[in-house]
């Protein structure tokens, strides 16, 4: 598929961009003498617990006026431990490049802060000049697309002190009876055999290992394996089967490659290009044949259901109602040996303290790093006691 076929399919909306988005940045080889991400445990603590909110990102923005720049936290502020381009290699002094205030969740940067801040017009781009057409939904011209690391390099990172019970939104829970047998292989340091089948996101797109651009963090399956690696010592062999710009529907097609993989954990992540219009009906019922597809040759494998993260809402290609309706459909098929992964209700959260911008990845359909790593934190809840997670 060459980029003048891309073109012509932008009008087509979601699935084309997510698909577009794989084949223009395909996976590269990674040279021996570059630098990696190192693993930290205290990076997959789960955000919502514990008192140190690690590495979040906000993008600073001033009004076309002039004004101050500024962003929001997700909880208050009780002390700045470090502000980061999100790069990781520069930081920024508390004071000269930022100011905050205890309580708040703003952060403001002075005159002469050398952290980088964009107007809302930044953000925008004339229409038909962008690869694919992102129109905005009050009819503004289109959402600037960001095809690898575009948005977070106007991201920035902050790690913050707060008070234990800041966070006041969903909380994931471990349930030790919905996933028996993973959990006793985990328990026993067993090897496991997990299978993820989904989209664009789940092929790791605009986690910045996936675009090869530091800090070279991978995306969200892989820091699942390495947290499952680290708390239980069993060596995950994940086969991914997601490819960009697919929904549930096709899904369904790969029921066979699914069962080829024998996983003892099928992770299914669908719901981002199903939001172009399909009904939580249909969504639900391929799921359903997903499931009974798998169980049908391999009745022991569980399955782990992720709700969808939310995408942009100025995006016209979106059905911003789909989004819970997709989660509660989800949350019916519930069951010993079937366990959601609601990143649908923490994202809603989010764009309710916060915008898009803060941690999307291209603009409108996927995550950055910061999301990547609460992609991970939320599955790992469905595998892992939050009582035994990293603390700090």
């Amino acid at each position: 598929m060459n980029r003048t076929r891309l073109r012509r399919l932008a009008p087509r909306g979601l699935a084309a961009l997510a698909l577009a988005v794989v084949v223009l940045a395909a996976p590269r080889l990674v040279r021996a003498d570059e630098p990696t991400w190192t693993y930290r445990p205290e990076a997959l603590r789960p955000f919502w617990s514990g008192e140190v909110m690690e590495g979040e990102s906000v993008l600073f923005v001033k009004d076309d006026d002039g004004g101050s720049a500024r962003a929001s936290v997700l909880m208050p502020i009780r002390k700045v431990l470090a502000v980061r381009d999100s790069t990781g290699a520069t930081s920024y002094e508390d004071g000269r490049d930022f100011v905050w205030k205890a309580g708040s969740r703003e952060i403001v940067l002075p005159p002469g802060s050398r952290i980088v801040a964009s107007r809302p017009a930044d953000l925008r781009r004339p229409p038909g000049t962008q690869m694919f057409r992102l129109t905005r939904r009050d009819g503004d011209g289109e959402i600037m697309f960001g095809e690898k690391l575009e948005y977070q390099a106007l991201q920035t990172v902050i790690t913050y002190e707060h008070d234990a019970d800041a966070w006041r939104g969903p909380r994931p829970e471990f349930d030790s009876a919905a996933l028996p047998r993973v959990s006793e292989k985990l328990k026993r340091g067993e090897p496991l055999s997990v299978a993820l089948l989904g989209d664009s996101i789940s092929t790791g797109c605009n986690a910045s290992g996936w675009a090869g651009g530091a800090p070279f963090q991978p995306p969200y399956q892989d820091l699942l394996r390495l947290r499952l690696k680290e708390r239980f010592g069993s060596e995950v062999r994940l086969t991914n089967l997601s490819v960009g710009g697919m929904d549930s529907a096709w899904g369904v097609t790969k029921i066979n490659e699914v069962v080829e993989a024998a996983p003892d954990l099928a992770i299914v992540a669908f719901g981002m290009n199903d939001a172009a219009g399909r009904s939580a009906a249909e969504f639900r019922g391929n799921v359903e044949k997903i499931m009974s597809g798998v169980r049908e040759a391999l009745p022991e494998t569980e399955f782990v259901l992720v709700g969808t993260m939310v995408g942009n809402a100025d995006w016209t290609a979106l059905h911003q109602e789909l989004f819970p309706a997709y989660r509660d459909a989800l949350a019916e098929l519930k069951a010993p040996g079937v366990a959601l992964a609601d990143v649908t209700s923490i994202w809603s959260r989010f764009l309710a303290l916060k915008r898009d911008w803060d941690q999307t990845g291209n603009g409108v359909n996927h995550p950055n790093d910061f999301g990547h790593r609460v992609y991970a934190q939320v599955i790992a809840a469905c595998l892992i006691p939050e009582s035994e997670g990293p603390s700090r």
